[in-house]
């Protein structure tokens, strides 16, 4: 059993689509990191909500 041979507009179109897949991690890895390095920092803390401020 033999499968037809892969059309030459899918092979380009699977390589577009590839690039932009790789693109799109990259920009989730950069926005994850920046996420990581700004709660990581020791500057960071939770807002304290004050008490009998009625």
């Amino acid at each position: 059993m033999s499968f037809r041979e892969e059309h030459e507009l899918h092979k380009r179109r699977f390589g577009r689509n590839l690039g932009l897949g790789l693109v799109l991690a990259g920009f989730v890895a950069l926005v994850f990191g920046m996420t990581i390095a700004k709660v990581s920092n020791d500057s960071f803390a939770v807002p304290k909500i004050e008490q009998g401020a009625n």
